[in-house]
């Protein structure tokens, strides 16, 4: 073969391949033939795509890596360095580049193993995920205390400036559209066939009450006839024995039914096809149903339209009138117009409420015993009142117990209950303390639902996307400097997020204890309550994926009227410990017309503790010299047995045997008391705590 023959291949396939990458200018041969021809189109199309390709890229904020080979495909020298000429038979120039070519392929490897490899490799939100996740860890194991303050401040749930400004949610448009009512849709012609038989509503309703029996009536006769058939069912049982009086009053009853049959019922000025068309004419609720079969796009656009123009007819006008107009979308939008809150009542609110509002918590916290000490204060304070409310509560999960000062609900408790209520002076000590039955502790105690809904925790968080958290610079954050540390990481939890974590905690806390059951087989044999109750949740838990729970509260925040997302920031020092914590959870709708922010800040620094108005206040409920508590389980089970003796004593009264003149009175000759009522001991009388013990046994089946 010639060399002559050797370079026209060459360049035959060079000039195919050429147009893919060359640019839109004409190129020539190795002979300095112009060959641009029919490849001249196709080179520019492809040309102007990448142009387009690029462009879009640059405006999107990409960029390509320097390690990228398609950035420079025109370039023969990259080529030759990695790729195999097999046209040449010369074994050291083949050796030197098979080995390019096998660097190159490592190199790319490598790369692309960076890329996706976040245990050797990890991106920066996968650093400060891990970061978090181990002060979180050393943070639950180790004892520490707290100092929270929460402040809240409502904002208009869309901004005055945003594009949206104006504009109704979709929900809320559906809702108003649907039942738009427009001006003039019922003719008095369309009244006359009721006002020629009623003249108007009050008088139908009238005519109605007239010819019906009363509603007390029918709820009378309902309750004898139901009495007179469990009275018929004992009968048949033999229990008790059909009377006269019970005779006589079914022909009563009987009487009473022929007279509401009789003919001067029917013969009124009133016919039963007019009651129907009555009824379709004042049934709201039911034609506003039966209208969901006609609606249609074009009828709903047209009502929209309508509506529209109703508002701002309505906007335009001046009401001369003290009162504020009726809503064009009826009740509906009367409703929504009430809830709904204007930028002078949101600024209101902060003025007179929020900006003096905080709520204040000390808490320590003992990870070994499982216990959790905290007082919580409801402080509000202006130049003219002051005001505040604080609870010491404590959890021991270790004994089962809950520790309250019930001073603050102990008025709620008065007017509910005043007998049983005991007055301050008679409180040996001011906490009293709550314990689970031993019934419920020996199902499951609570020690192991409190690790395992810990740890359900923890594992949660660590199975989120990396992307959910971002290291912060600390750099302009005031609270930063405050705690003093020296970087954050921020966490953001939304619908998706909040209910992807919900999913996952189920499924470990069902896990942790299926394992704890399963390693106490003799405490849970085949057929426990626990064991039976954990096997169905295990089969229900593998129905659904937990991302599948957060899908669930994003379709509740986009069709019902609340929307809420909550952003934590934690900041660390240089160790690594965790020394605060940030809380911002936005609750807010546009059903509300506004936005609430609590905005909760929590130290655990010792320093920030000790010099804390709340501190002392917990010493003295469960510190070391703190008073024991009331025995709560203690005082229940004394105001229980002093129910059961008075209902004891209720019921012997009954059995008491009456003698002397009342007895004359009661006795079973007559029937009545002293006052001549049925007392129920007549030889007619049905015995009606049976009645009552059947009527039990059926509503029971």
């Amino acid at each position: 073969m010639s060399s002559h023959h050797i370079n026209n291949r060459n360049r035959q396939r060079y000039s195919e391949t050429a147009p893919a990458y060359l640019s839109s200018t004409d190129y020539k041969d190795y002979n300095g033939n112009n060959n641009n021809g029919h490849l001249y189109p196709a080179g520019k199309f492809t040309s102007i795509a990448l142009l387009v390709g690029s462009a879009s890229l640059v405006l999107a904020g990409c960029q390509s890596t320097p390690a990228s080979s398609f950035s420079n495909l025109s370039s023969n020298s990259s080529a030759s360095s990695t790729m195999m000429d097999f046209s040449v038979a010369d074994a050291a120039q083949s050796q030197r580049q098979g080995q390019a070519f096998t660097a190159s392929q490592n190199a790319q490897a490598a790369r692309y193993e960076q890329l996706f490899d976040q245990e050797k490799y990890p991106s920066t939100e996968n650093q400060a995920k891990s970061h978090l996740l181990a002060a979180i860890r050393q943070h639950l194991a180790t004892e520490h205390v707290a100092v929270a303050t929460a402040n809240y401040r409502s904002a208009p749930f869309i901004d005055p400036d945003s594009i949206d400004a104006g504009s109704s949610s979709l929900l809320r448009t559906i809702i108003e559209t649907y039942v738009y009512q427009p001006e003039g849709a019922y003719s008095e012609s369309d009244d006359e066939p009721y006002n020629d038989d009623y003249n108007d509503y009050d008088d139908v309703k009238d005519s109605i009450e007239s010819d019906y029996p009363s509603d007390y009536d029918k709820s009378r006769a309902e309750a004898e006839a139901e009495r007179r058939a469990i009275a018929a069912i004992l009968a048949e049982a033999g229990e008790n024995e059909s009377t006269s009086s019970d005779t006589n009053s079914d022909n009563e009853y009987a009487y009473d039914t022929a007279d509401y049959d009789s003919d001067d019922y029917s013969n009124d000025n009133y016919s039963s096809e007019d009651y129907d068309n009555y009824d379709e004419y004042s049934s709201g609720a039911e034609g506003m149903l039966s209208g969901m079969s006609g609606l249609s796009p074009k009828s709903m656009a047209a009502k929209y339209e309508a509506m529209q123009m109703a508002k701002q007819q309505a906007k335009t006008e001046t009401v001369n009138r003290g009162s504020l107009p009726m809503s064009s979308t009826g009740m509906i939008g009367n409703i929504f117009d009430m809830f709904h809150r204007t930028p002078e009542q949101i600024a209101a609110s902060n003025a007179y409420q929020y900006e003096h509002l905080t709520f204040n918590s000390v808490s320590q916290y003992r990870p070994k015993q499982r216990q959790l000490q905290s007082v919580y204060s409801y402080d509000y304070a202006t130049p003219t009142i002051s005001s505040s409310i604080q609870i010491p509560l404590a959890f021991d999960f270790n004994n089962s117990s809950v520790v309250v000062d019930p001073s603050a609900i102990m008025p709620i408790v008065a007017l509910v209950n005043p007998e049983n209520t005991p007055l301050p002076s008679q409180m040996t000590s001011h906490t009293v303390s709550f314990g689970l039955p031993e019934s419920i502790t020996a199902q499951l105690p609570p020690a192991v639902l409190y690790d395992a809904v810990l740890n359900a925790i923890q594992n949660s968080m660590a199975e989120l996307a990396p992307e959910h958290f971002s290291a912060v610079d600390v750099s302009g954050d005031a609270f930063a400097k405050e705690v003093g540390a020296t970087r954050a990481v921020k966490v953001y939890f939304g619908s998706q997020q909040s209910g992807e974590v919900i999913g996952k905690t189920l499924k470990y806390v069902t896990k942790s204890l299926q394992e704890y059951v399963d390693a106490n087989p003799d405490k849970y044999p085949d057929g426990a309550a626990l064991k039976t109750a954990l096997a169905k949740v295990q089969l229900y838990n593998k129905g659904y994926q937990s991302a599948d729970v957060g899908s669930l509260l994003q379709l509740i925040e986009a069709i019902g009227p609340i929307s809420f997302n909550q952003i934590n920031y934690y900041y660390l020092d240089s160790s690594g410990r965790l020394l605060a914590k940030q809380q911002r959870v936005n609750i807010g709708s546009d059903f509300m017309g506004s936005t609430t922010t609590m905005l909760n800040q929590v130290r655990y620094d010792k320093a920030s503790f000790n010099r804390h108005a709340l501190t002392p206040l917990l010493a003295e409920s469960f510190g070391s010299d703190a008073t024991p508590p009331i025995d709560g389980n203690a005082w229940i089970a004394t105001q229980r047995a002093k129910k059961d003796r008075l209902q004891t004593a209720r019921y012997a009264r009954y059995d008491y045997q009456d003698s002397g003149v009342e007895g004359a009175y009661s006795s079973n000759e007559y029937g009545t008391d002293e006052y001549g009522n049925d007392n129920g001991n007549g030889a007619d009388a049905v015995d009606e705590s049976r009645v009552d013990d059947a009527q039990d046994d059926m509503n029971e089946k």
